[in-house]
């Protein structure tokens, strides 16, 4: 167990890897404190589901608005009636083959599951995180955790223990330190309280490969915004984001840029979908950190993976401005 070596913050850095360090954060939980936990998707700010202080400072922690609902984290799938109920058979059927993994079901709450979680909807998001320390601590915990991204709201998630210091400081008592998030970006999120699901948020896991594993079709999302990640602006670096759709275009608005005396940079990693997901969230706070001020991102294309990268993209873009 280290500490940050950072004279600003107190924030434990836990070895992710010792059974001590997950004993330490899990005390601190039951203690209603806040810690930065590990997934495969983003670093998650994660608060004790049955406590309703530690819910509530996890909004004041990121400055969310308390009408925005919070992620349900949960150990495993035989846990989901604990948490939710009248839930569509359908549901059932992609949870059991996609869990552990990056997808969140919206389901009908039980009375276990506080309103400070669901922003006073009768709804709740669920989903089970496919990260070995995130689950050895869930498994011990014998409860839930809210996590959303362990940041600020609106601003770019944190894929690194380290991005969650960076952001956080002394306002989460610990980060369980996991290595670099294997995906890089939030999780697929489907409302799965009506006959067929609708898609919330686009994720890495796509609608495509529902349909094939489950056998179940999704449906675009219609009606207001329910759920994280819906708002129009999010994920925003300081930074200005730029869209293009070639590198083409791309070099050119990069010498437009250039000749207006702006700090600009291409990003481009268009090529390798996962490469562009892992890598897309540190590259812009590297950007930020470098004192960049604009940067040209070329887009992939919109099919599988993708999809959700250009979402994340069109937020970002849409959340910056000089």
């Amino acid at each position: 167990m280290t500490s940050s070596n950072s004279p600003s913050t107190s924030t434990e850095i836990l070895d992710g890897a010792l059974d001590t360090s997950v004993d330490r954060a899990i005390e601190l939980l039951r203690a209603d404190r806040l810690i930065g936990l590990p997934t495969e998707t983003v670093y998650g700010l994660a608060g004790l589901a049955s406590s309703k202080l530690a819910v509530r400072k996890v909004f004041v922690v990121k400055k969310r608005p308390l009408d925005h609902p919070l992620i349900l984290h949960i150990a495993s799938y035989e846990d989901l009636d604990n948490w939710a109920q009248d839930i569509p058979e359908y549901a059932r059927v992609i949870c059991k083959r996609i869990w552990p993994g990056p997808l969140t079901i919206v389901l009908r709450r039980t009375n276990k599951v506080c309103d400070e979680i669901t922003g006073g909807r009768e709804t709740v998001a669920i989903r089970v995180p496919n990260h070995e320390v995130a689950l050895r601590l869930l498994r011990k915990l014998d409860d839930g955790v809210v996590a959303p991204s362990a940041n600020r709201f609106g601003k770019v998630s944190p894929t690194t223990a380290q991005h969650v210091v960076d952001d956080l400081g002394s306002d989460v008592s610990a980060v369980l330190d996991g290595g670099v998030c294997l995906i890089g970006i939030e999780s697929t999120i489907l409302d799965c309280t009506l006959s067929t699901p609708q898609l919330l948020r686009p994720g890495a896991i796509s609608t495509e490969q529902i349909r094939d594993i489950c056998g179940v079709a999704v449906e675009e999302s219609s009606g207001e915004s329910r759920a994280s990640g819906m708002l129009e602006k999010h994920y925003a670096p300081n930074c200005r984001v730029e869209l293009a759709e070639t590198h083409v275009d791309a070099e050119v608005r990069l010498e437009i840029l250039k000749a207006d005396n702006r700090t600009a940079q291409i990003l481009d990693f268009s090529g390798d979908l996962a490469l562009f997901a892992a890598n897309l969230y540190s590259s812009l706070r590297q950007a930020d950190t470098q004192g960049i001020q604009v940067v040209v991102v070329v887009v992939p294309p919109a099919i599988g993976l993708g999809v959700a990268i250009r979402d994340r993209l069109a937020k970002a873009s849409q959340a910056t401005s000089l």
